[in-house]
């Protein structure tokens, strides 16, 4: 067993974690910035979510912002909607393609039939599926072979296509999905990582073993866990001064953890409870740094509930990042309802 290099605090993970998912001060506008924005993923399985996770990390995000030429959206870890840099593509489909056994099998045929089917063609998934001979929800096997592009809005089933297959092993690919995973959520675990992207725990052990070199064991207040050697500078660094506020949605990276990860993050059980539901998952309201309470929009009202008395001043920043929120439906200024 590898012994702790490094004790790390509370304060010294959440703010690496802020500083690597860019929640401490807006990156400027432009397609570098959105890759940086989505280097874990932008999760888009709630309508226009990886939009929102957008605005909370690149000024001047606009309601069409996701439909960027930079980005792309996939089903990525777990099959999930994801909105992800269009060059990140194989990172995010062939780092899970499983390795052998039926798994491969079953992506790659339902992969090869999808494309024979489509031929050059983007078909809403429901007529797909029919015309495979499978059920729609089936045709998400063949994502990990990177050849599978979809569009989806929500409120409409998705339209999907098929590209050509990124050419990289997909061995590397899981390499880098997992140093992606350990710079934006770590100190982490194999464990944790696999349940993450959606793969197998010997896949995720295996990925942390082959990157031997260029991870080092760290001490958390919930156990031990890795990052990335080239992280070491920024969690050691000076914290950088938080952001007065973030409204993060259902999914976003920064809370998107399992098990004591949860702790760590939000060490209050019942407030816990609150923003990790059993069913869908409320955003988070960051307040200076700290995750201060939940809320959830219903056409043009956004209702905020706190788990703490906030001051004038940051009620008024939660207020200016709820009128900021770049959503192309509700009519009229956004409205803040306080349910504390």
């Amino acid at each position: 067993m590898t012994t702790p290099r490094l004790d790390l605090s509370r304060d010294q993970v959440l703010a690496h974690r802020r500083r690597a998912g860019a929640l401490d001060e807006r990156l400027p506008p432009g397609g570098t910035s959105l890759e940086r924005a989505a280097w874990a993923g932008l999760q888009d399985s709630m309508p226009r979510a990886a939009l929102l996770s957008i605005n909370a990390r690149v000024a001047e995000t606009q309601p069409t912002t996701w439909e960027d030429s930079s980005l792309v959206q996939v089903w990525g870890p777990r099959f999930s909607a994801y909105v992800i840099a269009e060059r990140d593509r194989a990172v995010f489909t062939l780092g899970r393609l499983p390795a052998g056994g039926k798994g491969l099998r079953r992506a790659e045929d339902t992969a090869a039939r999808l494309h024979a089917f489509l031929d050059g063609r983007r078909m809403r998934y429901d007529e797909a599926g029919r015309g495979v001979g499978v059920h729609p929800n089936a045709l998400r096997y063949a994502a990990p072979t990177g050849t599978v592009l979809i569009r989806w809005e929500g409120a409409r089933l998705p339209v999907i296509w098929t590209v050509p297959r990124p050419e990289i092993d997909p061995g590397e690919a899981r390499l880098e999905l997992a140093r992606r995973y350990l710079h934006v959520f770590g100190p982490t675990t194999p464990a944790a990582f696999a349940k993450w992207a959606g793969i197998g725990a010997a896949e995720g052990r295996g990925a942390f073993d082959s990157l031997a070199g260029e991870i080092m064991a760290v001490r958390t207040p919930v156990g031990d866990g890795w990052i990335l050697t080239s992280d070491e500078r920024s969690f050691r660094g000076t914290p950088s001064p938080a952001a007065p506020a973030r409204l993060l949605p259902s999914g976003d990276a920064y809370f998107l953890l399992h098990g004591v990860d949860r702790e760590l993050l939000v060490p209050d059980e019942s407030q816990r409870r609150e923003l990790w539901t059993s069913r869908v998952w409320p955003g988070a309201v960051l307040v200076g740094g700290e995750i201060a309470g939940t809320w959830r929009r219903a056409n043009a009202v956004v209702a905020v509930q706190t788990w703490r008395r906030l001051s004038s001043a940051e009620r008024e920043a939660v207020e200016a990042e709820a009128e900021s929120l770049p959503l192309p439906g509700p009519s009229g200024q956004i409205v803040v309802r306080w349910d504390d």
